[in-house]
């Protein structure tokens, strides 16, 4: 039925069948040459009309509406599980309540299925990259071990050479391991922000000191604009580990003698950072995934200054995290902007 209330189809056919009955008998009586006068017709239509309006509605709740209830609840129930069906009066339009019910539960799955889909796929892309990233490090301790086995440790030109280099990747593993840890353990939200008052400003300039050996290696210089103190609340550690992955992302893809700068300001109930460096820059293709676990640009270039590919998505969830927001800027060849937002201390 496709109008919104039961009863309409049943006055309207009840009133059909009624005419019918009442021209039918009214044809035999002019037929038969027997005389009725006009309530005589009057009377049987109105009792014609009642009886199959009656008629209908018995048929009409015991084959459809109560068949209608059990399948509107049977639906509400799997779209709403754990939830009381609704009471629905008789005259409630019920397949059009089925029908939007049925739409909605279809527009919810197929988004459900979508994004089943992207985290399979996520999920395939994840076990393929971890496995790679790991086997670098494995592989290299491996070879370096077999090579002192078979006799390398005797030669004082090799051991100490070897040893350091397996070193390097025994660091490079923990280091993989750690970061993987941080980022699972910020997903699944066991890491407590623990926010306080500090001067931002200040962090900033604490983790420029920290990264001194690697800027000096590189000939690249930290400049922060205005060093008046910026106090936001925060969680100090957290913030901490976003501006050295930033500033040694900028080291990373600086430019030899290049520089990085620094712009802290205030706008609102807002602290905003901005890092620039003038070094080569992103395509603008490579920007959307920037964050994405594993996700490298130059992945030659990448391994071989020892990143781990989980710098920049540790950052972003750092920052998601406190509830802000990170974005980035570049333009090839010419450098790249990272800004980010935290909340400003009362």
């Amino acid at each position: 039925m496709s109008g919104k209330n039961p009863a309409q189809p049943a006055i309207s056919s009840a009133v059909l069948l009624a005419a019918l009955i009442t021209i039918f008998v009214f044809s035999l009586s002019f037929l038969a040459d027997f005389s009725n006068g006009w309530v005589f017709y009057l009377s049987l239509f109105f009792s014609s009309f009642l009886l199959i309006a009656i008629s209908y509605r018995m048929l009409y709740r015991r084959f459809i509406y109560n068949q209608l209830t059990e399948i509107y609840g049977t639906v509400y129930r799997l779209r709403n599980p754990g939830l009381p069906v609704p009471f629905k009066k008789e005259d409630a339009d019920l397949t059009s309540e089925i029908r939007k019910l049925l739409n909605d539960w279809d527009a919810v799955s197929r988004e459900e299925i979508d994004q089943l889909k992207q985290v399979e796929n996520y999920r395939r892309d994840f076990l393929s990259n971890v496995s790679h990233e790991l086997k670098t490090p494995i592989f290299s301790i491996q070879g370096y071990i077999h090579t002192l086995i078979d006799g390398g440790i005797e030669d004082p030109e090799i051991n100490m050479l070897y040893l350091s280099k397996a070193s390097k990747s025994t660091d490079r593993l923990i280091s993989i391991v750690d970061d993987l840890e941080s980022i699972s353990r910020l997903e699944a939200g066991m890491l407590a922000v623990e926010e306080r008052t500090f001067d931002l400003t200040d962090l900033a300039r604490e983790a420029i000191e920290s990264l001194e050996l690697q800027s000096r290696d590189k000939k690249i210089t930290f400049v922060i604009r205005d060093e008046k103190p910026h106090y936001v609340f925060a969680d100090k550690d957290m913030i901490r580990q976003v501006l050295v992955n930033l500033f040694v992302n900028s080291l990373k893809y600086g430019r030899q003698d290049g520089q990085t700068e620094v712009r802290i300001s205030e706008a609102g109930d807002l602290v905003t950072t901005v890092i620039s460096d003038n070094g080569i820059g992103i395509e603008s293709n490579h920007l959307k995934r920037l964050f994405e676990r594993f996700y490298r640009v130059d992945k030659s270039r990448s391994r071989e200054q020892g990143g781990t590919g989980l710098g920049l998505a540790i950052v972003k969830h750092i920052i998601e995290a406190h509830r802000q927001q990170i974005t980035v800027e570049s333009e090839f060849g010419k450098g790249t902007d990272f800004t980010f937002t935290l909340r400003k201390s009362k």
